[in-house]
């Protein structure tokens, strides 16, 4: 077998959770098909499969053969913002769809319900309303509002039933057509009633029942649609960030041209109060660069020759010029945008429960209507059994609708996905978001994630001469050299503007130091070790009090004796004590996770306020320990942004890789944060405690809402209250049931991101 790939589709036709049960074990069973997931929330279904067995068009025509269909023939192929553009287009000619026949439906069925209900409610008015061509009006209002406003409904279950399953659809077809049928019957040939029921006179209609139920569910249907148009939003704020048009220039020329015909190389002018076009690499110019919508940050970042920049930021102060380094689905913003949709479209473990429910659900409901329908039948007064046992058949149906399960935990991880994105944190899936909330023990790498992780001079302690002589002769004996530290000696020199001496006689010591001739005197770097070894006599004691602060000491030599300590640290990140402050607060363990020598990593330690260090740890070592701290029970997320934490990252229950690292740390990492800002590890693990919160009131609400409405439905309060349900409350209740988990959802949308 092939490598197996992978493709969305966007579905139509789906009304409930067993659709998307049905559509997901359709898929399932389809030849070379590795692995299916149907999303009731987005519409869409998620498919892995075998290139050599099957394709896109084959998968298409498995769904089709289902009853749905698929949005567009090539939706499988379509860059994510185009199939996004195709499902907002499809969801608007939807909604236009159902509010013409909800509009039709209620400008029919109101004068339904106040022929059948106002003798009912105005006494005096009772003989008015008692003509005998009223039946025969309300049969011809409400036909048309069951066969062609809600037509959709028998032609849902008829489709259902030619595959020999059961969903909303069959729910509703049978509730309403069983009412129709009733009071069609009772009007047409109300002889035949008066023969099953033993009783003569008139045969009361249910003509409003019918027409008021289609009504109700086509408003909550509404009212989902508009509410579920709203989950999606993140996407499209994101989509919404990138710019139309560039200025390019070519061949010395400027013109603007469509941002999405940039190709790697481009030279883009971006003036100020512009977007960045594309991702790239500042060539000249200076400005500030609001780059809050993708990173969360809400500070301005300063933008020099040199410096990247990503594409859908916004430009404040100044113009730039820039080399466009990546264009199309390869910048950042469109990498961001498939992250979340895939996110968006997974499922998390808590969803399977409600997905098994959902798949027996239908089936059990028929099966207690039926039941309830018979003893009715059989125990009810003789003059009303027939009444009182449809009534309670159809209110059974209806209220059951399984809607609100099924839309219970999708539209969660939906908004929870979305508003991590907008603040700058990537979540690959449901499970890892669900996983999230169960985190115990966070593991933090130290070199680029708790600290800079590029090493700057701090101190300068000179014996007998000036600190910018000794960083003047040290910086010129280190440009010969390749080591980290040596390098921040150069770099600290260039800032303070120093000039670099000529240098001769360069030798380099591994693991010691090096030595050199600046302008005719000998200098020495290294540690005390290497002085040592070279009979001279260092000063230990300023070196002791700078290592005990977590800083390296560079012991530097001039003329054959000791000249000085330069002190090289990697200075711990702004916040980073705030940020694993924020972790305690939420109950979780704090662990750091470094190769550094142990007094380094204890003084980094004290610095941010961790709970523990694992110090002196090979690369290859770093799995192994997150693989003790599981086998001691602990739920472990393991932050980090290096190549060498990547197995780590994998390894770790939850792995947070921070957006500043590699490709392959962040490849590896479950969740990713843009920023690279620590606050966000917090953030991620309160989001996801907010999502699954959501979920679980969510699928609190869609159960009670069917363990307590079905026996009320059938009745069982009949006995002590004389009360039964109608059909018209129970249609209402089922609508509002799935607007109002939703609504819920929708809450999430208020998260935020602390920092501080």
């Amino acid at each position: 077998m092939e490598k197996p790939t992978s493709c969305e589709l966007s579905l139509t036709g789906m009304h409930c959770a067993s659709c998307a049960a049905r559509i997901e074990k359709g898929l399932a069973e389809a030849p070379g098909v590795v692995n299916a997931a149907v999303n009731f929330a987005t519409s869409r279904a998620t498919v892995q499969f075998d290139p050599a067995t099957t394709g896109v068009e084959q998968l298409q025509a498995a769904v089709r053969s289902l009853g749905y269909d698929v949005l567009l023939p090539e939706a499988g192929t379509l860059a994510p913002e185009a199939l996004h553009d195709a499902e907002e287009q499809r969801r608007v000619q939807e909604y236009a769809r159902q509010r013409q026949r909800f509009i039709l439906a209620v400008l029919l069925t109101v004068p339904v319900a106040i022929l059948a209900m106002a003798g009912h409610l105005l006494p005096a008015l009772r003989e008015a309303f008692a003509f005998p061509a009223r039946p025969w009006i309300e049969l011809a209002l409400t036909t048309p509002v069951l066969f062609w406003a809600g037509r959709e409904f028998f032609s849902g279950a008829w489709a259902a039933a030619r595959h020999r399953a059961a969903d909303m659809n069959t729910l509703v077809a049978i509730g309403t057509l069983s009412a129709y049928l009733y009071s069609l019957v009772a009007t047409v040939a109300p002889g035949w009633l008066h023969a099953a029921t033993g009783r003569a006179g008139e045969v009361g209609v249910y003509f409003e029942v019918a027409a008021i139920i289609v009504t109700l569910i086509l408003m909550g249907r509404l009212l989902e649609a508009r509410a579920r148009s709203r989950t999606s939003g993140a996407i499209r704020a994101l989509m919404d960030l990138a710019p139309k048009l560039a200025r390019v220039e070519r061949n010395g020329i400027e013109q603007d041209i469509p941002a999405a015909e940039l190709q790697v190389g481009d030279v883009v002018l971006v003036r100020p109060g512009e977007k960045v076009p594309v991702d790239g690499t500042v060539i000249d110019g200076r400005s500030t660069v609001d780059e809050s919508m993708l990173t969360g940050e809400p500070l301005p970042v300063v933008k020099q020759a040199g410096d990247p920049v990503i594409g859908a930021t916004l430009n404040k102060s100044g113009a730039f010029r820039l080399r466009a380094t990546r264009v199309g689905r390869d910048t950042v913003l469109q990498q961001i945008i498939r992250l979340v949709q895939q996110a968006q479209g997974s499922k998390a473990p808590i969803q399977r429960l409600a997905d098994i429910i959902a798949g027996y659900f239908v089936p059990v409901v028929i099966c207690i209507a039926i039941a309830t329908f018979v003893l009715w039948f059989d125990f009810a007064p003789a003059d009303q059994r027939l009444t009182m046992a449809l009534i309670t058949f159809v209110s059974v149906l209806i209220i059951a609708c399984p809607c609100a399960l099924g839309l219970a935990t999708p539209t969660a991880i939906m908004v929870g996905t979305g508003r991590g994105a907008q603040s700058g944190i990537l979540i690959k899936g449901g499970e890892a978001l669900e996983t999230a909330h169960r985190v115990t023990t966070v593991v933090f790498d130290k070199t680029g994630t708790i600290t800079r992780g590029a090493p700057v001079v701090t101190d300068i302690v000179a014996f007998g001469m000036a600190e910018d002589a000794l960083l003047r002769l040290a910086a010129a004996a280190e440009a010969g050299s390749e080591h980290p530290l040596g390098e921040s000696i150069v770099r600290s020199a260039q800032e303070r503007g120093l000039d670099r001496p000529a240098v001769r006689d360069f030798q380099a010591v591994s693991g010691y130091g090096i030595e050199a001739t600046v302008e005719g005197r000998p200098v020495l770097l290294g540690t005390a070790l290497f002085l040592r070894d070279r009979g001279l006599v260092p000063d230990e004691a300023p070196a002791r009090r700078l290592a005990e602060e977590g800083k390296t000491p560079v012991f530097v030599a001039v003329d054959g004796r000791p000249a000085g300590i330069i002190a090289i640290a990697d200075p711990v990140k702004d916040g980073a004590r705030a940020a694993i402050g924020q972790l305690h607060a939420l109950g979780l363990e704090v662990i750091m996770l470094t190769g550094d020598h142990r007094d380094t990593a204890e003084a980094i330690a004290r610095q941010v306020g961790v709970d523990r260090v694992l110090a002196e740890v090979l690369p290859e070592g770093k799995e192994e320990e997150v693989r003790k701290l599981q086998a001691q029970g602990k739920v472990v997320a393991m932050v980090g942004d290096g190549i060498n934490d990547a197995p780590a990252l994998a390894r770790a229950d939850v792995g947070i890789a921070m957006g500043s690292g590699t490709d392959v740390a962040m490849e590896a990492a479950d969740i990713t944060l843009v920023k690279g800002d620590l606050f966000g590890v917090a953030a991620s693990i309160a989001l996801s405690k907010a999502t699954i919160r959501n979920i679980k009131q969510n699928l609190f609400f869609a159960f009670i809402y069917n363990i307590l409405g079905i026996p009320l439905a059938a009745g069982v309060l009949y006995p002590l209250t004389g009360w039964l349900l109608s059909p018209v409350i129970a249609s209402l209740a089922m609508a509002l049931s799935s607007v109002s988990v939703v609504t819920n959802a929708l809450r999430l949308r208020g998260f935020t991101v602390a920092r501080s």
